[in-house]
């Protein structure tokens, strides 16, 4: 089995619209959390979210060419253009051997949304032309193919919650077995449409509003937690094995050292401790044999949506899989900044624990004044951390339908 490291990273979020400028909100614990200014958004009631604002399309994109991009494949191609840039914009050495694995939960949802506001409120008759390329769920990785000439495998995953952890997995087992030389892979979510929104609310899952400072209005861990807050965003990762980088002269970032996948076989949305912890213990014994025990994970990124049952079933998870041994390792969730981004969450979190181990800086679980004593482990409350040396670092992705997935990094040795 080949080793797989990471070349390039690309990030478009709510507190960042690079990687370092992401990180470094991180860090000093800047929110992108508020109100939402979206079409129809002036109904009263809509909840707080984590909105990319004053996001321009016509500076990245032509005219002609807007017209087949949702706002998601926006988000993914600016995000994958960052990526592809620092992994130094490789030159594959046959079409073939390149391959796009994306994830999303929702896809297209503005187009879909624009389309039926147009039929059913406007009263017209027919919607734009290119709705259904738009809007169908493969279109960010179908762009993101063409945008560099990527000819082997493209696929997408939607798998809610865990989309990008699972597409990042799978490139991972692709590379490793032989299949592709170089994957881009990650996520992307443009998911504030009013009627997401609502459907969310109806949901009762989402977080309620701090009127003094809507920007700490989600808190994970905490006791005084309410709920999820949405966000949008993508998250890009160029993969490619140790071989190929070596060769062309590429710098690698990190290493992947483990990947775990498993389903809860329970519930579509209740979250259960057997399933996470499962899931972790797969990712924790492949990274054994890649040589990272579980002594070696410093950081943990975690999946932390702030929801009453979510934050404590990750908690006993957490401990199910590691044992005691868990006390001593940090963690944190940076949803309390960057809000949840469903299919684009797994991405851009792991690549905040890659940042992490790069950086020796651990982000905080912001907004974290009151601990609940159910979420008991170091969970790196209001303030970011300096450590000495990180060997390894864990992502958490729980999604909806029960799928759970974990990936491992290590520094490349």
């Amino acid at each position: 089995m080949r080793r797989v490291v990471v070349t390039g990273t690309g990030v478009l979020t709510p507190v960042g619209r690079t990687t370092e400028e992401f990180f470094a909100s991180l860090i000093e614990v800047r929110s992108g959390i508020g109100p939402v200014e979206i079409p129809l958004s002036g109904v009263s009631g809509l909840p707080v979210a984590a909105q990319i604002k004053g996001f321009d399309p016509s500076t990245h994109f032509p005219k002609e060419r807007l017209s087949q991009l949702d706002r998601f494949s926006q988000f993914a191609l600016v995000a994958a253009r960052e990526a592809w840039l620092q992994a130094g914009s490789p030159v594959l050495a046959s079409p073939d051997s390149g391959a796009v694995y994306f994830g999303t939960g929702f896809g297209g949802a503005s187009t879909l949304e624009s389309g039926y506001d147009d039929l059913f409120r406007k009263g017209l008759n027919r919607v734009k032309p290119m709705s259904v390329v738009a809007a169908m769920p493969n279109a960010a990785a179908a762009n993101v193919a063409i945008e560099f000439r990527l000819q082997g495998a493209c696929y997408t995953y939607a798998v809610a919650c865990a989309s990008s952890a699972v597409a990042i997995g799978e490139a991972f087992r692709a590379i490793a077995a032989g299949a592709a030389d170089i994957v881009v892979a990650g996520g992307a979510e443009s998911i504030l449409t009013y009627g997401i929104m609502r459907s969310w609310q109806a949901l009762m899952a989402l977080a309620v509003e701090d009127k003094a400072a809507p920007e700490t209005s989600c808190r994970p861990f905490a006791k005084d937690r309410t709920g999820l807050v949405l966000g949008e965003g993508a998250g890009v990762l160029v993969l490619e094995s140790l071989e190929h980088a070596t060769q062309r002269g590429a710098n690698p970032l990190a290493e992947i050292a483990g990947y775990g996948i498993a389903n809860d076989g329970l519930n579509l949305s209740r979250p259960d401790v057997e399933g996470q912890a499962r899931a972790i213990r797969i990712a924790l014994r492949e990274a054994e044999r890649s040589g990272v025990a579980a002594a070696d994970i410093g950081y943990i990124n975690a999946h932390g949506t702030a929801t009453k049952v979510g934050d404590k079933v990750e908690t006993q998870s957490l401990k199910a899989a590691f044992g005691t041994a868990v006390q001593r390792i940090p963690v944190s969730s940076t949803k309390a900044l960057h809000g949840h981004l469903m299919g684009a969450g797994g991405a851009v979190e792991f690549i905040a624990a890659l940042m992490a181990m790069r950086r020796r800086i651990l982000p905080p679980t912001a907004h974290l004044r009151i601990p609940d004593p159910e979420c008991d482990l170091d969970y790196i409350a209001l303030a970011s951390r300096r450590v000495p040396e990180l060997d390894g670092v864990m992502s958490n992705s729980f999604a909806f339908g029960g799928t759970n997935a974990v990936l491992i990094a290590r520094p490349v040795q």
